[in-house]
């Protein structure tokens, strides 16, 4: 078993693949890439450190599915997921199940760079990126009634549309909330909101 880090790529987009291991190299890291989620899996050495940086929509075994097998296997790797447009529900779903990140395409590269090596540095669990419940619950009680409203729909991946019509306020007014929410709760991004209500939904 190897003890060097090692980032997986699962794409079935050769140019991705080839793209991303010039990009993941570039920093120092090693990587390999693979065609399909079964290539994957018969590759991997259970236990050997590093990521897994997973395509959602492939042909044969999806990303999705892939993750229900690994946890069936019970190897336990960081998963990043990779996700196209009009694919954030899908991600929300891949988060809760356990990945730790998800990056939309087309991909901003050090934001990508970034979620690899932090993957990678928390080691062990995928899980080891989350913020401590109790911090989560004191940035929770900031929130306003309707704020919360708001987390909990943007949690479930819906869209500033979707709030919208559900609450039956305007979307600029969605947009007000949800900005309130993202700096109330500390989130960078809406991965890491995503992540912090996994947390509360742990509860």
């Amino acid at each position: 078993m190897t003890t060097e880090a090692i980032v997986h790529v699962v794409d079935d987009d050769e140019a991705v693949r080839r793209f991303l291991r010039g990009l993941i190299g570039s920093v120092g890291l090693e990587v390999k890439t693979y065609a399909s989620a079964q290539e994957f899996l018969d590759a991997y050495e259970a236990g050997s450190p590093g990521c897994l940086l997973l395509d959602i929509r492939m042909p044969g075994m999806s990303g999705l599915e892939l993750q229900a097998e690994l946890r069936r296997r019970k190897i336990d790797i960081p998963v990043i997921i990779l996700t196209g447009h009009g694919d954030v529900k899908v991600a929300v779903h891949a988060m809760k199940a356990g990945a730790v990140d998800f990056i939309e395409k087309p991909f901003n590269n050090e934001l990508l760079l970034h979620g690899i090596q932090k993957a990678i540095a928390d080691g062990l669990r995928s899980g080891g990126m989350r913020i401590r419940r109790q911090e989560i619950l004191q940035r929770l009680e900031r929130l306003t009634a309707r704020e919360r409203q708001v987390l909990g729909m943007v949690g479930a991946g819906e869209t500033n549309k979707g709030v919208a019509r559900h609450l039956g306020i305007s979307e600029k007014t969605v947009e007000i909330h949800r900005a309130k929410v993202m700096e109330k709760m500390q989130a960078r991004s809406l991965a890491e909101l995503v992540k912090m209500t996994t947390v509360l939904d742990a509860e």
